[in-house]
Parts: structure tokens; C-alpha cells; sequence
């Protein structure tokens, strides 16, 4: 028997951040509709507290947008 390989994918901090702003937007809609997030707390407020720092160089409005453009809409087609 051949032993399987395993392919290890190490993630760029790009990606990362990627999945970390996605997650974020999940976590946020699901505070929001348990109505459990602090007064005021937005939801790039929300997702720049939720970036480790060793990511957070790789973090803009413009990826937060793209994300959440594309988050939004594979919701809404799903």
C-alpha cells in the first residue's frame, strides 16, 4: 500500500484576511439578529476588532467592500 501524500496549503496573509473579514460579517449578522451587539458597534468597527494583528496590514476598505459585496450576494443567491 502506498502511503497518501498530504499537500500542506500555507494561506498568504491576503487570504487570511479574506477569511477572517468574511467570518466577521457572519458573526456580526448572526449578533445582530440575536440583537447581542454592543449600541453603536458597526460592522467595520466589528471586523477591524476581530483582525489579529499580524493580518491587519492587509486589511482596506476596499477589500472589506469586495468581501462583503461577494458575501452578500452569494447569500442572497443561495
Amino acid at each position: 500500500m502506498s502511503e497518501s501524500k498530504r499537500i500542506f496549503m500555507v494561506l498568504s496573509n491576503k487570504e487570511k484576511a479574506i477569511s477572517l473579514i468574511s467570518n466577521a460579517i457572519a458573526a456580526y449578522s448572526l449578533y445582530t439578529e440575536k440583537k447581542s451587539l454592543p449600541e453603536n458597534q458597526s460592522l467595520i468597527d466589528f471586523i477591524l476588532k476581530s483582525i489579529p494583528k499580524e493580518v491587519k496590514s492587509e486589511i482596506s476598505m476596499d477589500l472589506i467592500d469586495e468581501v462583503f459585496d461577494y458575501v452578500s450576494k452569494t447569500r442572497v443567491n443561495s
